[in-house]
């Protein structure tokens, strides 16, 4: 089934739809114009904080956000206070909206947004900066056992496993207090799935049931097949690398090596022996490796596997490089860099930045302590998010938030945690996640002190956790 519910064509994060509402000097007012009709989806209402309650700021620091049990923190980057905190029942999950601004909380059969309160407009040749207080809006998508969240290009398309349905938003539309939904469908069958969209207008989807899954469709703007592949068992995760002159592309990790869609065609990564498994994945829009995990055991002793190796997948030519970092990492380890540098926590306390070409350890940086991968997937272990240059590392034990430039490799700030998170997203109002400095600044200054004069409008690619987890036969390679 697939309902087009409104073909409006997003406009950009910071159009001239945008910059038109911004007055120098005066309170921030909403985001796009929505002048091309209105979306069904909900207002923000009394959950969100009201307008007046900005103030202008000289520059945005980094809000970190938090999941724990009972809801979801937000701290100040700069200095770790808390800035606000919200009440969530069940088992929260956390993912980018794709405005750099909302996060997509997953919980109770919903996928809700989060408002983090940080605002970039522009006017002219410049930009303000703006606050305001976090809420959990009421911007809601039913979501029977709530899935994957993938922003790419212009849109989001939100999975829910329980149904097959796939909801695509406008992201842009969040400042306005609206879900900005643009279209509805769904997959043949209720499965642990994902849908990615495609710059073309169309739509990468799994097809499967809850026992089996092996399939991957490229439709276009119509709903059309134009693609497809049934030669990847167990498909999960995804991750969008540098696109060809053609279009995106696109790997999905597989039980028998990953799935690169790539100029309208799917081609098969090489592996040897039988089985290879890289369901969690990373990539990067300016890099042509997505960064995956590696694992080699069909069925591993007790259930799960502990793996030491990583994958770097190069999607221009369908090979991998393998890399042993000589400790373990789990699920939550692996996450990009500014430049496509490839980074990974092991167990060993370490964060590993690596050249994602050559697969050089670039860097290797004390973090946490050591650690051992939790028995049950939801418990808090040590995990990243990286945003503006900066890796935010989170050791749960310890309580403790470590911030590391990524290109140096480099400690600058740690901070003390006032919750237990079990996930982390990290925003800073701008949808690529990065700012342009103004020659002179230092870019780890407090938002008091630094200054940010651009705005790099790349679109950040795949930058959130849609991964998997092996565990008993309910959880096998589960996303929520």
């Amino acid at each position: 089934m697939r309902t087009i519910v409104m073909k409006r064509r997003a406009v950009a994060l910071l159009g001239v739809g945008v910059l038109a509402l911004s007055a120098c000097g005066g309170p921030a007012g909403g985001g796009s114009d929505g002048s091309d009709g209105a979306s069904d989806g909900g207002t923000a209402g009394d959950a969100a904080a009201p307008e007046t309650d900005r103030t202008e700021v000289a520059a945005l620091s980094p809000r970190i956000v938090l999941a724990h049990e009972g809801g979801v923190t937000t701290l100040d980057s700069s200095d770790g206070s808390t800035v606000g905190s919200s009440d969530v029942e069940g088992y929260v999950r956390l993912n980018p909206a794709g405005d750099g601004r909302h996060v997509a909380v997953s919980a109770s059969d919903a996928i809700t947004m989060y408002d983090t309160g940080l605002l970039a407009q522009g006017h002219g040749d410049h930009f303000h900066y703006y606050v305001q207080d976090p809420a959990l809006t009421d911007l809601s998508v039913p979501a029977p056992m709530p899935g994957h969240v993938v922003p790419h290009r212009d849109r989001t398309a939100l999975f829910a496993d329980g149904t097959g349905d796939i909801t695509l938003i406008d992201p842009t539309a969040l400042v306005d207090g609206d879900l900005g939904i643009l279209e509805e469908t769904s997959t043949e069958a209720p499965h642990h799935g994902v849908a990615v969209p495609l710059s073309d207008g169309g739509l990468l989807v799994t097809q499967g049931t809850e026992d089996e899954r092996h399939t991957v469709q490229a439709l276009d703007a119509d709903g059309n097949v134009t693609a497809e592949t049934d030669d990847c068992p167990g498909v999960h995760g995804e991750a969008a690398a540098k696109p060809t002159e053609s279009g995106d592309v696109i790997s999905l990790g597989c039980e028998n090596g990953s799935v690169i869609y790539r100029d309208g065609e799917f081609h098969k990564v090489a592996i040897d022996g039988d089985f290879q498994r890289s369901g969690n994945q990373k990539g990067h829009e300016d890099s042509s490796i997505v960064l995956a995990d590696h694992k080699v055991e069909a069925d591993p002793e007790g259930g799960a596997e502990h793996p030491t190796e990583i994958a770097l997948i190069d999607t221009s030519d369908n090979t991998q490089q393998i890399v042993d970092l000589g400790s373990e990492y789990w699920f939550r380890s692996l996450d990009r860099g500014p430049n496509g540098e490839a980074l990974v926590l092991t167990a060993d306390g370490e964060l590993n930045i690596l050249d994602p070409e050559s697969g050089e350890i670039l860097h290797e940086v004390p973090v946490t302590g050591e650690w051992t991968e939790p028995d049950n997937w939801q418990e808090a272990g040590p995990m990243m998010s990286v945003a503006d240059g900066t890796a935010f590392v989170v050791d749960p034990a310890a309580q403790k938030l470590t911030m590391v430039d990524v290109a140096s490799g480099e400690i600058y700030r740690e901070l003390d945690l006032p919750v237990v998170p079990h996930e982390i997203q990290v925003t800073t109002g701008t949808a690529s996640g990065e700012y342009e400095i103004a020659p002179g600044a230092d870019e780890h200054d407090d938002a008091e002190a630094s200054e940010h004069d651009d705005h790099d409008e790349s679109e950040a690619s795949d930058a959130g956790g849609h991964e998997e987890h092996e565990g008993d036969a309910e959880h096998e390679d589960h996303d929520h």
